[in-house]
């Protein structure tokens, strides 16, 4: 006892949080170490609060007499809570930590923000694909740095979050998850995101919290499309594709925590995987953070329900075993499998210096983050950050950047108000949430049609019809109240509707577009036909990628009354929607918006706003195009018997209401040594007679290489906003790791010779030069 009062030096503010880690993991017990390496979140809310829902101090020294190493989503424990209530709630469960625990080490809260807090009151912006879309790094990092403000200001201190998975498989249902299938675009939304939420990584003025990155690795191209699939690539697509975004993130932002992944590489989990975890992570990378599993996945290794798991272990013992000794640090969301930590150790099965190494990063962020010494946080000032008006003007610019014109014959759009008398707005995503999957519950919720409304006043009378239903378990429920995106996201039981049903509200839509002089036709996906499947009653991975339902049915017989017919999509993975590409008047590809969807495309729609985004992903004509991603090898996508191979909309395509031209690249040299950067540079006019953006996309082609290449890669973009008739002079720099690539023998070279540098405004429509490095 004399010796432990004889050392604190962990409650040394001046000294570093490594020092004060390792001071205070010699004081701690075994059992008091292990409880850092587990999570408490909803199904384990009765072990911590009363009936009433609040925080019971003597339930968690029964359940917990350890102490406890974060709890999950406190902002719905058990009630979903404002941002003033989980302020007071998280204040209380610290000052239970610091004050009535033997060693006082607080806790860490973590919470979803994967396009904005995932909370009630949360600022809801749009989901990472649509973010992708922008081609907008410093918008991103704006947006994340808002989200860690709010999320602070409410006690919580570590989000889980950005998804850096490269989307390579459009049937999958997490795609909306991603910023999109190249790793280049990736990486750099990723980054953003990072430093977003993280800044300097310092914390001193309490708006910063930790990122986490997810998942690792090589989630985002399961087998047959389904999630958690196992994902059978080589070694160098791994590193050349999947591994890119985490590395960059981790050694260019300093992001502190990393996911694993559920799927398994050459048959080995994730969380099992010392290879991932350790030897390149940590080894090879530098990584000195920590690994959080992800949700129930260390139980997986065993198995989690009937014959869902990955049976690497014989029970959940084993399984604990094997995750810490591959070095997954902390297990979530509950205490399911690390509590046998205790035994493994006093049994002899892991060493407790292993334990005391996974537990070490876990308690160093702690320091790093001050919550020893200021814990707290201000009530009032959480109020106010999700109140700020400046909040909502970053979500409705997300918004507008993230919309993408993908048709536009005889220049349809934009709509104007003084030519129209009578506007029809159709569809089962007409008037609803459209916000996807990992929403909170935010102030506000505007949908395509009350933004359509505000957006004309009296100028315009607006009619409305649904038309037919995507799912029936989404708009309302039995007592009449709207279902929002969290909701049906979450809810198991998905339900269609009768033949009966759609005949009488297409009967119904046709009636309504007779009176009309334009049709906005709302369709696509929502948030139960595009979700993560994580049972197998949730299911959100499809054999299709067509329009569900009768939505085809429904745009068929509007376009057969001869009126014009605008598309609005909202979904969450690219569609094969060959017969509106061929017969829309005019369509907005607009994916998730967040809290300003019906707002955005609104502006959009009546020429307040020139679309500018760009697709993230290649949109494959059908199941059958599959992959579709731009960047394949030379002798992939040689051709189909009678059909075509190309994609119906490439990557980077979008159009806008103006017209760019860009200039053939000029290279500072086109002949250089390896190891020099190279400048290029285009001129890209705005020819229209709107101002607008344009995305000015950089590729590169290794025309000989030892191993094959693809055929084109993303190496740089840049998003610039014309007035009409300007020009302007954009300047890439190609330094050497831009060319560099795993070679015959798997090292990371430069290879001289001769590469083709190609710019335009998609990936289908580039003017290229030859650069040869020697």
């Amino acid at each position: 006892m004399n010796s432990f009062k004889s050392d604190l030096r962990y409650k040394d503010a001046s000294l570093s949080p490594a020092i004060r880690a390792n001071n205070l993991l010699k004081h701690m017990t075994l059992e008091e170490k292990v409880a850092q390496t587990i999570c408490v979140w909803e199904s384990n809310a009765d072990q911590l609060l009363d009936a009433e829902g609040k925080w019971n101090a003597k339930k968690v020294l029964t359940n917990y007499p350890n102490s406890i190493g974060q709890i999950g989503r406190p902002s719905k424990l058990k009630n979903k809570l404002g941002a003033i209530e989980m302020a007071k709630f998280t204040n209380e469960v610290q000052r239970y930590f610091i004050e009535q625990t033997r060693l006082g080490i607080p806790v860490i809260f973590h919470e979803e923000s994967l396009h904005g807090h995932a909370a009630l009151e949360g600022t809801s912006f749009p989901q990472p694909i649509g973010l992708g879309g922008t081609f907008d790094p410093e918008l991103v990092e704006k947006l994340y740095s808002m989200s860690a403000l709010e999320i602070r200001s409410r006690g919580g201190h570590l989000a889980l979050t950005p998804v850096v998975d490269v989307a390579r498989e459009p049937r999958w249902g997490r795609v909306e998850e991603t910023f999109g299938e190249d790793a280049y675009l990736v990486s750099e939304m990723g980054i953003a995101a990072v430093k977003g939420f993280q800044g300097d990584a310092s914390f001193k003025d309490k708006d910063k919290i930790m990122s986490t990155l997810k998942h690792f690795a090589a989630h985002g191209q399961p087998e047959s499309g389904t999630n958690c699939g196992p994902v059978n690539v080589s070694e160098r697509v791994l590193r050349e594709v999947f591994f890119p975004p985490f590395k960059r993130c981790i050694q260019e932002a300093g992001a502190m925590n990393v996911m694993a992944s559920y799927n398994e590489i050459d048959g080995v989990p994730s969380h099992a995987s010392k290879w991932l975890l350790q030897d390149v992570l940590r080894k090879e990378w530098g990584f000195q953070g920590a690994v959080v599993s992800d949700y129930f996945a260390i139980t997986e290794l065993f198995q989690k329900e009937d014959d869902w798991g990955n049976w690497v272990a014989g029970s959940k013992k084993e399984a604990a075993a094997l995750a810490i000794s591959a070095g997954v640090n902390i297990e979530l969301p509950t205490p399911d499998c690390y509590p046998y930590l205790v035994e493994l150790v006093k049994n002899g099965k892991i060493d407790e210096s292993h334990i005391d190494a996974m537990v070490l990063p876990l308690l160093e962020q702690k320091f790093q983050m001050g919550l020893f010494e200021d814990p707290y946080v201000d009530p009032k000032e959480a109020h106010a950050a999700v109140n700020r008006p400046g909040h909502r003007e970053l979500a409705l610019e997300a918004a507008l950047k993230a919309i993408t014109l993908l048709e536009n014959k005889n220049n349809a759009l934009p709509l104007n108000k003084n030519e129209i008398k009578t506007l029809a707005v159709i569809g089962p995503n007409a008037d609803r949430s459209l916000l996807g999957g990992y929403s909170g519950w935010p102030q506000y919720d505007v949908s395509l049609l009350a933004g359509i409304k505000k957006a004309v006043g009296n100028k315009v009378e607006v009619l409305y019809a649904e038309g037919c239903k995507i799912t029936t378990t989404s708009g309302v429920d039995d007592a009449g109240n709207k279902i929002t995106s969290a909701d049906g996201w979450n809810t198991d039981s998905v339900a269609f509707p009768t033949k009966e049903q759609d005949d009488r509200l297409i009967a119904e839509a046709l009636k309504v577009a007779q009176k009309a002089d334009v049709v906005v036709l709302a369709i696509g996906g929502n948030e139960q036909t595009s979700r993560e499947a994580w049972a197998y009653n949730h299911m959100g991975d499809r054999t299709s990628l067509k329009l569900f339902g009768r939505q085809q049915e429904l745009f068929d017989q509007l376009k057969r009354l001869g009126k014009k017919v605008i598309v609005v999509l909202n979904n969450g993975r690219p569609l094969a929607v060959n017969e509106l590409s061929e017969n829309a008047d005019a369509m907005l590809e607009c994916w998730y918006l967040g809290q300003e969807s019906g707002t955005a495309i609104a502006k959009v729609l009546f020429g307040e706003y020139n679309p500018g985004g760009k697709l993230p992903i290649s949109f494959p004509r059908s199941v059958g195009h599959i992959p579709a991603y731009y960047n394949h090898k030379p002798f992939d996508r040689r051709g189909y018997f009678n059909d075509e191979v190309t994609p119906l909309y490439p990557f980077g395509y979008g159009l806008s209401y103006s017209q760019f031209e860009i200039s053939a690249p000029q290279l500072s040299t086109i002949k250089t040594s390896k190891d020099k950067i190279v400048k290029v540079t285009v001129d890209v006019k705005n020819t229209g007679s709107v101002a607008g953006d344009e995305v000015v996309q950089l590729y590169i082609r290794d025309m000989v290489s030892s191993v094959t290449r693809p055929i084109k890669e993303l190496k740089g973009f840049s998003r610039i906003t014309l007035e009409a008739g300007s020009s302007k002079a954009v300047e890439f720099e190609l330094t050497p790791d831009l060319f560099a690539f795993y070679n015959i023998d798997k090292s990371f070279v430069v290879e001289p010779g001769k590469f083709k540098i190609m710019v335009g405004n998609s990936s289908a429509n580039l003017k290229e030069v030859v650069l040869e490095l020697e």
